[in-house]
């Protein structure tokens, strides 16, 4: 039953500003505690073994140091061709693929552009650049 004011008649209004304030405060709390659970390292487990399991995904590493040439997950290759030659043998057994280029700072914006365009006549598609995250402290300045 709603209460009422003699003088003003029946109150049939909701105040809603403390539902708004609890809400805000529930959602900046649940914001907060998304960022620490997301910026959380990875577990260190002891995974057990199983002779039908298969690695999650193949990661293609492709690396572009500042004194030239090409490397491909570590080793070192000749030319264009051995980077095409390889990225067709590693995405024949592995419809998936997934290439990260990692070229130094130094290195020029055209040798980072072929090795994209020789991953793609290759056929790989999902192609990523590696980094290295910027910390906190540094980010605010």
């Amino acid at each position: 039953m709603a209460a009422s004011d003699p003088q003003r008649g029946p109150i049939t209004s909701i105040n809603v500003t403390p539902l708004v304030d609890i809400t805000l405060v529930l959602l900046i709390i649940f914001m907060v505690t998304a960022r620490v659970v997301v910026n959380r390292q990875a577990l260190d487990l002891d995974l057990p073994k199983a002779a039908t399991g298969n690695p999650v995904q193949e990661i293609f590493s492709v690396a572009l140091p500042a004194d030239g040439g090409i490397e491909i997950n570590g080793e070192r290759v000749r030319t264009d061709d051995d980077l095409v030659t390889r990225a067709r043998l590693a995405r024949a057994r592995h419809r998936e693929l997934r290439a990260v280029v990692h070229a130094d700072a130094r290195v020029p914006h055209g040798r980072v552009m072929r090795a994209l365009d020789l991953l793609r006549q290759s056929g790989v598609e999902k192609i990523g650049f590696g980094v290295v995250p910027v910390p906190q402290t540094e980010r605010a300045r």
